[in-house]
This record gives structure tokens, C-alpha cells and sequence, in this order.
């Protein structure tokens, strides 16, 4: 008996962060994951806190990209629970003090919630060293936050890892490799 092999969705479950709406495909890191995710070999989804804010405003294209995605659509966190105070510590120790502060808040929440790697292009940057990107260290036990290029490098590794678990699989024990091994 051939022992299992791992199969095209490797168990990962990306949620973007709304400035990764990618609505006129200039992401090039984004429209790979998309491309990925098209393809079965990842889940992307997005927060429902992500998606209203990706609809606001009067950019149909944007908004017509917002509803081609999943989205949670359980009540975001609010300050009564542990977690989302830890978020908002991290993030805005003074506080959150508006509605975008908070909905960052939010997304970061759901993100840990359900467990998903959140991708976003929010801080980091030495134009804006803060933000989620720039505090993730903080959060790094309660969720997985990458930039764009480091979720494509991720997901780049674990296919690697699923194909070379399957070849190996394939040269003990014997059996056929799927037809997307190394097409991914």
C-alpha cells in the first residue's frame, strides 16, 4: 500500500488586508497568490471589516474586485475580548483613534481568529515604519503577518515541501506524482 500523498492545497489559508484589493492587477506579488489561488493551491480570503472598507468610495472597479472575494461575515472583535486589546496594544499603544486605526485592528483580529496568514501592505516601510508590517514582531505568537513578496516566497517554499514530500513518497513507496508536481 502506497502511503498518501500531499494534496495540491497545502492546508493555507491566506487573508488579505485591503490595500491588496489589486483591482487594476498591478500587484505583481498579488496577482501570483490570485493566480495561485485560481489554481487550487491556496485559499485568499479577506476580513468583512477588509471588504467594506475595499467598497467605500466610488471606484467601481474596486468595488466590483471586493465582491469577487470570500469574506468572513462574523462580528468583528471589539475591546471587551483579550485578544483584540493585545492587537490594538500593539498596533496603537495610545490606542485606536478612528475608524481606520480601528478596522486595522479588526482585519489584524479576524486574521488571528481564524487562523489565516494575513498578507498586507500596511507599514514596514521607511515612509511608514509603523503600521501592521512595521509591529508584527509584537503579534508574531497570535498571527502570521507577511508583505505581499514574503507571502509569494512562503507559498513558494511550501509547494517545494509538497513536492519534494510526494517525490519522495513516489520513490519509496511507488505510485504516480499528480501532474501539477513542479507546475506550480
Amino acid at each position: 500500500m502506497a502511503a498518501p500523498m500531499e494534496p495540491r492545497l497545502p492546508r493555507l489559508m491566506i487573508q488579505i488586508d485591503t490595500n491588496l484589493i489589486n483591482a487594476r492587477q498591478k500587484l505583481t506579488a498579488v496577482n501570483r497568490l490570485e493566480k495561485w489561488c485560481q489554481d487550487g493551491v491556496l485559499l485568499i480570503n479577506m476580513s468583512a471589516t477588509a471588504h467594506s472598507e475595499a467598497k467605500a468610495g466610488n471606484d467601481e472597479r474596486r468595488a466590483r474586485k471586493a465582491d469577487q472575494q470570500i469574506f468572513t461575515v462574523t462580528p468583528p472583535g471589539d475591546r471587551a475580548d483579550p485578544t483584540y486589546r493585545r492587537i490594538e496594544d500593539a498596533l496603537f499603544p495610545a490606542g485606536a483613534k478612528d475608524d481606520s486605526e480601528r478596522n486595522d485592528v479588526r482585519i489584524v483580529f479576524e486574521a488571528a481568529k481564524y487562523g489565516a496568514i494575513l498578507v498586507t501592505g500596511d507599514g514596514g516601510s521607511r515612509s511608514q515604519l509603523g503600521g501592521i508590517l512595521g509591529n508584527r514582531d509584537k503579534l508574531m505568537d497570535l498571527v502570521p503577518i507577511l508583505s505581499p513578496d514574503e507571502a509569494v516566497t512562503f507559498v513558494e517554499r511550501k509547494i517545494r515541501e509538497r513536492d519534494d514530500f510526494n517525490a519522495r513518497v513516489a520513490r519509496e513507496y511507488g505510485g504516480e506524482l499528480p501532474a501539477w508536481t513542479g507546475h506550480d
